[in-house]
Order: structure tokens, then C-alpha cells, then sequence
């Protein structure tokens, strides 16, 4: 269920929003009794999704489908929506400091093994009087249906009102999909990078380089060997699928003419 005014790119329907509104719809989910799947997506995301439909029919099925990347924010804006950047590294920031004064609890699920307790750590440093209910690492491997079924149990158990998923896209956002039902959750959060960013594993951009548009750049830079085919290849992808959707809407309004 759309959870605010959306656009279509590349097939998918990105939510047309500003920062402070989706965190008005998160800090509220709690007391309305909501179980919402959050995605933040890129244009990584989108080429992912433009090859794999399963992918595009579950973020259109879900309730934020969050502007993570400034191309996805730029195209809202020349279709006249009221658009700004919703990055998954600042917004759970900002929802983990916000969400302290209803106690709100947090489950952190994802990273490589130690990553989540490392970054329960820096963030209850962070943000004094933080609860992180509980952590978990899932192997790299597909887990089987008893191993999944003990690790919903064992969120349900901590009784978390978010859950944040450091899966890495696209497998944070079937996760999520798939988990939006038996997760007993306010909210169920596909942030990726946030995990090594926060608990220092990573190095993050500085601001102004993430307000740019040239992140991807500096991600690039600082780690060649893993990043090259995502903002090389995908980027480029990315331009290419954009430019054909063009072409066709002009096609198309020609035809109708």
C-alpha cells in the first residue's frame, strides 16, 4: 500500500517524498499498529528491477519506495513532484535519534558476522539511552526454511518496533518482501551501506559530495575492486534504459496525436 504520491521510472513507482515526511510516516507507524516495508532505492536498484519483475512487482507492492539516489530525485523534479533525497544512512539516523523519546526498540539484521554488534555499539554511543533488542548476521549462503523460521522467531521475540536490513540490493528488498507479513514490526527498513557506514567500517561520503550526485564516485574510488561494475557498467545501464523510456513516452504521444 503506497503511503504517499509516486512516479514511475523504469517500471518501478518511487515515492515522491522529502525527508521529514517519511519520518513522519515512520515515527507514527508504531501507534497506528502499521507493518510497513521501507526500501531506499538507487539507480542501482532500478536496473536491477528493469531485469528481474519479481523484484519491480515487490517494491511496487510495498509502502516506501524511498528516493536513495539523486537521479531518481532529479527525474521527480522535471515531472513537477515535491521531491528531495531520502538516503538510507541519514534516515535511520535520524529515526534511531527522533524514536528515543516514544522507546522505540530496534533490530539490527544483516552485515558480516560481528558487523551488527558493532554497530548496536556505535550507535547506543551515539545516541545514549538507544534499545537495540537484539543483532543477528545471517550467512552469505540462502537460509534454509527452519533457519529462517527460528530467525523470525527470534526477532519476534525481541519485540522490535524497526527492524533495519543490511542485506545489500536487491536481496535487503525480497527480504523485506518476504518478511513484511511474519515480522512483528513497525517497520521493516532495507538500508544497506548503513551497516559498515555507521559502525565505521566504510567510509561515507562527505555531505556535500552526497548532495552532488557524485557519491557513487567516491564509493567507487574508495573501493575499486568491488564497486567497479556497479558504477561503471550499472551507471551506465542506467542512462541507457532512461533514454529508451524517453524515446518511447515521446513515441508514444506522437502516435496519439
Amino acid at each position: 500500500m503506497a503511503l504517499s504520491d509516486r512516479f514511475r521510472l523504469l517500471g518501478v513507482d518511487v515515492s515522491a517524498l522529502r525527508l521529514e515526511e517519511a519520518l513522519r510516516i515512520l515515527l507514527d507507524a508504531p501507534a497506528r499498529g502499521q507493518r510497513l516495508a521501507v526500501h531506499f532505492v538507487t539507480a542501482h536498484t532500478l536496473v536491477e528491477a528493469s531485469a528481474d519483475p519479481s523484484l519491480r512487482e515487490r517494491l511496487n507492492a510495498d509502502d516506501l519506495v524511498c528516493p536513495d539516489g539523486m537521479p531518481l530525485v532529479w527525474v521527480g523534479r522535471l515531472r513537477r513532484r515535491r521531491i528531495e533525497r531520502v538516503y538510507g544512512p541519514d534516515t535511520m539516523l535520524a529515526l534511531l535519534d527522533r524514536a528515543r523519546a516514544q522507546g522505540a526498540r530496534h533490530y539490527l539484521y544483516g552485515g558480516a558476522e560481528g558487523v551488527p554488534e558493532l554497530l548496536a555499539s556505535k550507535l547506543v554511543e551515539r545516541f545514549p539511552g538507544l534499545d537495540v533488542v537484539g543483532c543477528y548476521s545471517p550467512p552469505f549462503r540462502p537460509l534454509t526454511p527452519e533457519e529462517d523460521a527460528e530467525a523470525v522467531a527470534r526477532i519476534n521475540e525481541a519485540r522490535p518496533d524497526y527492524v533495519w536490513i543490511g542485506l545489500g540490493s536487491p536481496k535487503q528488498d525480497h527480504w523485506v518482501f518476504e518478511h513484511r507479513g511474519r515480522v512483528e514490526a513497525a517497520a521493516l527498513l532495507a538500508v544497506g551501506a548503513a551497516f559498515d557506514f555507521h559502525s565505521g567500517r566504510a567510509r561515507e561520503a562527505p555531505r556535500w559530495i552526497r548532495g552532488s550526485g557524485f557519491q557513487w564516485l567516491h564509493r567507487l574510488l574508495t573501493g575499486p575492486r568491488r564497486l567497479w561494475r556497479r558504477y561503471t557498467v550499472v551507471n551506465a545501464r542506467f542512462l541507457w534504459l532512461l533514454a529508451r523510456d524517453g524515446l518511447r513516452a515521446v513515441l508514444s504521444l506522437r502516435r496519439r496525436r
